[in-house]
């Protein structure tokens, strides 16, 4: 009888969640009762229902929207304001070349060829990616990285996995085994409520398709495809660092924005982006592929007969696409000039294209490219005049494609962020720093890099230095430390949002191909965070004080009376 009632709590265990949390939470509202406890009370809500997925995500993220108007936070005009952002106009843009290049299979031929070039081993792979996306990073927006980037990572997944079915003879392949029905449990359930529906297309039905799948060719490839047998956790977990690592890699190299910067700057930030991607990548394979890193020394080695089957495989896939059709060559021109304008939009050393309108700096973003460009989907036409008029994609499988998912949990993120400020919780969190002068200079640092680390998951990077500057600026020059010694590297910290799907938006967009649920990328997360604040102490401890002369204090800064010299 008891083990009988116990499993029947277990099975309402998220309504337990859903309305223990508010209750548990009360005396922030009945207690303190100032806007600050109420947005801190909104803040906890959503953490707890995004931790557990007790709610959908996406639905999850609409708690401010509802909360925030009843609290007298925000005005519900207001909140409804941060749930359609500029980043959603580029993700609207971005989708609609997403789209085209899946329809027409550009996206395969890529995959393909960038296996045949690196390997089947996943964590040189993952390495390539993590490379690709962070250079791109460090000249467009995260966001739009994230977005070229990842469609040829779920296709490089599936060909691999693909040639490991077709070339392995059965035998287990030590480097990379992954399914198409290597789904987590909860995915699984929804894929059956989805099969009784005969309007889902069918490419919803497999674990490695996003939702940015055009219905023609994802039906093809699903039905050419037999049934697969089961895989083991390793090969989930193979899945799993590839996705989170384009998200991570992409937070890394933009920290590294080159244009417009000092060549000191320059030097220090990409010395430290390239320390914090190795250690990552390290991180990443440590904590999912395994600790086996023989396979450093042995890439130039012999290959076993497992990869060179499947190597052999995916020459063959390669061979039978043919020559490029001109649905592919103009569908990767489009995604040449867009990478070109965005780089040239407003490169920072020179004038970009940007100024040759008569509008002030600002007016023109990434999101007018993006939009301009995918306008063209829907007007070029995908055959020659002796055909009927069709065009690159039409709405129904722009309408499939589009990640609605992401759009409103990055918008709950967005209206959280702005919350936390309104509110003043943000200041609040920000004067808890002010007691940090008592301590060592390099202990000072090393705690506001943590403050601002942790502040930043739920709170924009922009805001969060906003706040956090006017209150470190001071504190250095009262305790007479060079203001740079403490502002640079919490600056940097400030980019270090790699906890939640709701932190940035290249995570969101990671997250939602659904290979990854929230404890992967917390667990990941957490350690990615200590090797970032790590990575940025020892670049300002070491090679910072000769680049930006840390260890004197400026002309330029005002000599308080009776200050308390801490240098170092």
């Amino acid at each position: 009888m008891l083990q009988r009632l116990s499993r029947r709590l277990w099975y309402y265990r998220s309504v337990a969640v859903i309305v223990l949390t508010p209750l548990l939470l009360l005396p922030l509202l009945l207690v303190i009762g100032t806007k600050e406890a109420e947005c801190a009370f909104v803040l906890l809500l959503l953490a707890t229902y995004w931790v557990t997925e007790v709610i959908p995500l996406s639905m999850t993220a609409m708690l401010p929207a509802a909360l925030f108007p009843m609290f007298g936070i925000m005005k519900s005009s207001d909140v409804a304001k941060e749930y359609f952002k500029d980043f959603h106009l580029l993700l609207l843009g971005v989708t609609c070349l997403a789209t085209s290049i899946e329809k027409w299979g550009l996206h395969r031929r890529i995959a393909l060829r960038l296996v045949l070039m690196v390997g089947v081993n996943p964590a040189w792979l993952m390495l390539g990616f993590m490379s690709g996306c962070a250079f791109l990073s460090m000249w467009v927006q995260n966001t739009s990285a994230v977005t070229m980037v990842m469609p040829i990572v779920e296709a490089v997944l599936q060909q691999i996995l693909k040639a490991n079915e077709g070339g392995g003879a059965g035998e287990v392949n030590p480097n990379l085994q992954l399914d198409e029905t290597d789904c987590h449990v909860e995915k699984m359930e929804d894929n059956v409520s989805n099969q009784k529906r005969p309007d889902v297309p069918e490419e919803k039905l497999t674990c490695f398709q996003i939702q940015t799948v055009s219905q023609p060719v994802a039906a093809q490839v699903a039905m050419s495809q037999p049934a697969a047998p089961s895989r083991s956790k390793r090969d989930l977990m193979i899945c799993k660092a590839m996705c989170i690592s384009v998200a991570y890699s992409s937070n890394i190299g933009g920290i590294s924005t080159l244009p417009g910067t000092s060549p000191n700057l320059i030097f220090s930030e990409y010395l430290n982006h390239v320390i914090m991607l190795l250690l990552t990548w390290i991180w990443l394979c440590w904590l999912f592929i395994g600790s086996d890193f023989r396979f450093l020394w042995r890439c130039g080695g012999r290959k076993s007969e497992g990869d060179q089957a499947a190597r052999r495989v995916i020459e063959e896939e390669y061979r039978s696409l043919g020559p490029m059709s001109p649905q592919e060559i103009f569908t990767g021109s489009v995604f040449l000039l867009m990478v070109l304008l965005w780089l040239t939009r407003s490169p920072g050393f020179i004038p970009g294209w940007a100024s040759l309108f008569p509008h002030p700096s600002g007016y023109i973003t990434d999101a007018t490219v993006a939009l301009l460009l995918g306008l063209l989907f829907f007007i070029v036409p995908a055959s020659g005049p002796s055909q009927k008029y069709e065009t690159m994609i039409s709405w129904k499988e722009f309408q499939v494609s589009m990640p609605w998912k992401v759009a409103l949990l990055v918008g709950g993120g967005f209206a959280l962020a702005e919350g936390t400020e309104v509110s003043g919780l943000s200041q609040w969190v920000a004067k808890l720093l002010t007691p940090l002068g008592d301590l060592p200079v390099l202990a000072t640092i090393t705690v506001a890099c943590i403050i601002v680390t942790t502040v930043t998951e739920v709170a924009s990077n922009a805001a969060t230095i906003t706040i956090f500057l006017p209150i470190l600026s001071p504190l250095a020059e009262a305790i007479h430390v060079n203001p740079l010694y403490v502002l640079i590297p919490t600056t940097l910290c400030t980019s270090f949002s790699f906890l939640l799907p709701v932190s940035n938006p290249p995570n969101a967009v990671v997250f939602a191909y659904g290979h990854i649920d929230i404890l992967d990328m917390v667990k990941a997360g957490l350690g990615v965070n200590m090797i970032g604040v790590l990575a940025t102490l020892l670049a300002v401890s070491t090679w910072g004080v000769p680049l930006f002369s840390l260890d004197t204090y400026p002309e330029w800064a005002p000599v308080l009376p009776g200050f308390n010299s801490t240098m170092p």
